[in-house]
């Protein structure tokens, strides 16, 4: 069966004869016609208290916020300050404090000055459910209120989208130990934790040769696993070939120590191997702030926002090239978490599960800024009299970076039952008549079947 993606084929001293190649799409399908542009899904699992990312600084909403949280409140002043956004909403930027440095405005906020950073708020899921696990797999398999969805949303963004390479040798990858729900299903997606750590140094560099022969013969059939399989072997020599020696991140970035920046730095090592990569996902836990998260805009809540800060800056900032280096104009980076937070402050000085959240949106062609509607903090206008309302369902947010910059307008077997979209103006691009359907399977696709678009 011939499939849209398509790896070297051959045994490991013909992948070997490229070795030291600048790999690129044209090696592996002529670019003319075909979406290059990339997605990265950045997940905040626990549940990250959006309230005190984005919160009122002025205004009614501002006495409200502060009484509701009188020890774990973003204050207005001082080193933790918010930093003012539009509409009386402010930022919890953080501060910076790269290798010991004097503490500066986070980077987060510099993206936001800049135009490239979207913050969209009160948005979520109008499913009302407290529990990390179904929230989390209603938002990854792209179904809320249906956990028996047989694939993750990302994996049928790739099924039906018809406008990419006939050869593609990384259509996916998931960052980490684990693969996200969002590409459940799927036979093209590669797990990694590095590139240098994707190899098959097993031995005496003497064997090899005769393993990765070994190897490929056991995987001569037609079926899915052969073929995924082969393709794996084939990645594996490839990557390794073209990894070798470090990685110097471009314009002086500087990712930060731990596993969320050596994640985003693997990304950007895959995106300037010219792989074909277009779907990319990133974990990052530790936001379930029942106690101690902070107080007076420090402590712990401070250090995850620092470091998500960082990261994003320094994957923006090394992708941020000129000409054919330009990987930013081609890149979307979104940021969401299953739920936000309660709006009242618990005993423990944290607070409990919530429902209204906020997205970020950063890329070269994000519409930086406030986008969506924010509900009011008033009693009357919160969600169940104690959290923040949802205005914005998170699924049009992925559907305007799916139209617009994937150019894939198959709403209905990527969002089954969702109709309701129409453009925030988060990103520009061009807008694509959505197509629904009730089918989720329909026109030859279904799960772990790529041929209908071959």
């Amino acid at each position: 069966m011939t499939t849209r993606r398509g790896f070297i084929t051959g045994c490991s001293a013909a992948v070997a004869a490229f070795a030291g190649a600048n790999f690129n799409t044209v090696a592996f399908g002529s670019p003319e016609g075909n979406n290059q542009e990339i997605l990265v899904s950045v997940f905040l699992r626990g549940g990250m208290d959006a309230l005190n990312l984005v919160m009122p600084i002025g205004g009614a909403d501002r006495g409200l916020y502060e009484t509701a949280r009188p020890e774990i409140m973003i204050p207005l002043t001082g080193t933790n300050a918010a930093l003012p956004l539009s509409g009386g909403l402010g930022i919890h930027a953080g501060v910076n404090t790269i290798d010991g440095a004097n503490p500066a405005p986070s980077t987060l906020y510099d993206l936001y000055q800049d135009n490239k950073l979207a913050l969209v708020v009160a948005s979520g899921m109008h499913q009302d459910n407290r529990s990390h696990f179904d929230s989390m797999n209603f938002m990854e398999l792209g179904t809320p209120g249906d956990l028996t969805t047989p694939t993750g949303w990302l994996t049928r963004h790739l099924a039906t989208a018809g406008n990419l390479p006939p050869e593609i040798i990384m259509p996916a990858l998931a960052v980490g130990n684990l693969q996200q729900a969002a590409l459940r299903g799927s036979t093209e997606a590669i797990n990694m934790t590095s590139p240098d750590s994707f190899s098959l140094e097993v031995g005496p560099w003497q064997w090899r040769d005769a393993q990765r022969t070994a190897l490929r013969s056991l995987y001569t059939g037609n079926s899915w696993l052969h073929q995924s399989g082969y393709d794996t072997l084939d990645a594996i020599d490839i990557i390794e070939l073209n990894s070798t020696g470090g990685y110097t991140p471009a314009n002086g970035a500087v990712y930060p120590n731990g596993s969320l920046g050596d994640h985003f730095e693997t990304i950007a090592r895959m995106i300037k191997l010219d792989l074909g990569l277009r779907v990319a996902t990133i974990d990052y836990g530790g936001w379930d702030t029942h106690e101690s998260q902070g107080e007076d805009g420090g402590g712990y809540f401070l250090s995850k926002i620092e470091e998500l800060s960082r990261a994003l800056t320094a994957f923006y900032t090394d992708l941020n090239g000129s000409g054919s280096n330009n990987y930013t104009s081609k890149t979307t980076i979104v940021v969401q978490s299953e739920f936000g937070r309660r709006l009242r402050e618990n005993n423990d000085r944290g607070c409990d599960h919530g429902h209204g959240s906020a997205m970020m949106v950063l890329g070269g062609n994000v519409n930086g800024g406030v986008h969506g509607v924010w509900p009011g903090l008033a009693n009357g206008q919160l969600f169940e009299g104690a959290d923040l309302a949802v205005t914005t369902d998170y699924r049009r947010v992925l559907s305007e970076i799916l139209i617009r910059r994937m150019g894939n307008p198959f709403l209905g077997q990527i969002f089954p039952g969702y109709t309701d979209y129409s453009p925030l103006g988060v990103v520009g691009g061009t807008d694509l008549p959505p197509i629904y359907g009730d089918d989720l399977f329909e026109d030859g696709f279904e799960a772990g079947n790529t041929s209908a678009w071959s």
